[in-house]
């Protein structure tokens, strides 16, 4: 098994080796943008996906929110799990996240879609909807890109489809989000 473990290591290493820098500075800019005009960010994802997307949401209504003062207004629409089942119950699991963002999403809103096929039906879904009204799309996706990638503003391609390795990149890149707020915080002002 120690074989395994390093080489595990070793593909999780050139997984993270495939982040794409230039993309991220986009999605950053437009969180920026998105601050400054007090407008919300979503965050979506199905499995493991849906808790890097909760966890994301919780870094950046708290740590980043402490750290600027003044709070990023976000949710993670996986969290309301009660919303979620009557959605999927009463119309199909391909509308727990745009039924949702029906409520709360506005013209100038941020929605980042977090998925490692780049072709999850609600995602897909959420994302033709956000772009028909506005709000700036984010696809964090694998190595196949998918039908996401197509349609983002803003994709950010894992050089990978192994799911557990582009899930934790993906992770990565969500810190490295929330956390260029926490350290540099000046980027939040107005210029």
């Amino acid at each position: 098994m120690q074989e395994w473990f390093a080489d595990y290591v070793r593909l999780q290493k050139a997984t993270l080796d495939s982040i794409p820098v230039a993309p991220l500075e986009a999605v950053l800019q437009a969180m920026i943008t998105a601050y400054q005009s007090d407008r919300q960010i979503f965050a979506i994802g199905n499995g493991g996906s849906a808790a890097n997307a909760s966890h994301f949401i919780t870094d950046l209504g708290k740590g980043a929110s402490d750290k600027l003062g003044k709070r990023f207004r976000c949710m993670s629409l996986t969290d309301n799990v009660a919303w979620m089942t009557a959605i999927g119950n009463d119309y199909s699991y391909d509308d727990v996240f745009v039924r949702q963002l029906e409520n709360y999403g506005r013209s100038g809103d941020v929605v980042i879609a977090i998925s490692v096929s780049g072709n999850s039906p609600n995602l897909v879904k959420t994302l033709e909807w956000a772009k028909q009204k506005g709000l700036h799309t984010v696809a964090l996706v694998g190595a196949k890109r998918g039908k996401m990638a197509e349609i983002a503003d803003t994709t950010v391609v894992i050089g990978d489809t192994h799911y557990g390795r582009v899930e934790d990149a993906q992770m990565g890149i969500l810190h490295m989000l929330c956390y260029a707020f926490m350290e540099r915080p000046e980027i939040a002002k107005a210029s």
